[in-house]
């Protein structure tokens, strides 16, 4: 079975203007949702995949993780302090149980299983239950970035064709793109994470097909390519790091890339569709 790229989070400082620049870009993004464990989220909807857009709403209720138990919070809480941007790539989930002993057998790090309910808040003011089964893991290789699959159980509830209708004709995600020093590190991580073991390796970089859309892990200077040396030297910390989401638009004429000093550290690629 091979999973698809489900969503991204993007840890902000200040929630409500990251949701005012992906709005002033064209985007549908959602009202804000509150997590018991402290943190809230603004969402933008595509076909499938969304970007979660992910601020600390509460210090006070966030709980500490350990070596067997993740915490969402903590998590990105710490990674704030560190810089913004990119924080977990999410894959989908059918069945946690079978992630969970698929990713035993390719002997990744797993964590105890994690569900939730939450309250959703609809752009006419209505609220709805959503809930989620989360299957977190770890890459010791790439300790700055999250992962987990999750188990959407209430679809109806959460995709809205409301949150999917956009002014700049967003509607698919293509690819989400790394840099690493070295990508062929990181092919035994993500051939187990997503099962897909057919992938394509370069000297530029490694490229996974997932059911939906394509993650790429690229050396700086083949990132520098694609992007451009200004957008790429906007990259800071430690690698790897997330650093791009490649997104479908209908109607659009040409590639437009927006460089992460915009969107809180994420830089965004809309491409013809």
């Amino acid at each position: 079975m091979v999973r698809g790229l489900d969503h991204i989070v993007v840890a902000v400082k200040d929630l409500e203007s990251a949701g005012q620049a992906w709005s002033d870009l064209g985007f549908t993004v959602t009202p804000e949702n509150r997590h018991s464990w402290g943190t809230a989220n603004r969402l933008v909807q595509l076909d499938g995949f969304f970007v979660e857009l992910l601020g600390v709403a509460d210090q006070d209720l966030i709980f500490e993780g350990s070596e067997e138990v993740f915490s969402f919070g903590a998590f990105n809480r710490d990674f704030l302090t560190r810089r913004e941007g990119t924080s977990m790539l999410v894959l989908d989930s059918a069945d946690p149980q079978k992630d969970r002993d698929d990713f035993r057998k390719a002997g990744l790090k797993l964590y105890e299983p994690f569900s939730f309910e939450r309250t959703a808040n609809l752009s006419d003011g209505s609220k709805v239950q959503v809930a989620f089964d989360l299957t977190f893991l770890s890459d010791p290789l790439a300790p700055e970035i999250g992962y987990f699959t999750c188990r959407n159980r209430f679809p109806q509830n959460f995709w809205k064709d409301a949150f999917q209708s956009h002014a700049n004709g967003a509607s698919t995600v293509r690819a989400v793109y790394l840099v690493a020093g070295d990508p062929s590190d990181h092919h035994e991580f993500f051939g187990g994470f997503t099962g897909q073991r057919e992938m394509r390796a370069t000297s530029l970089g490694l490229e996974v097909k997932t059911a939906r859309g394509t993650i790429s892990v690229l050396t700086p200077s083949a990132y520098a390519s694609l992007v451009g040396a200004d957008a790429a030297a906007q990259i800071t910390g430690p690698l790897p790091q997330i650093v791009a989401l490649e997104i479908g638009c209908k109607g659009l004429a040409e590639r437009k890339t927006v460089p992460a000093n915009h969107l809180n550290g994420l830089t965004l690629i809309l491409s013809p569709q």
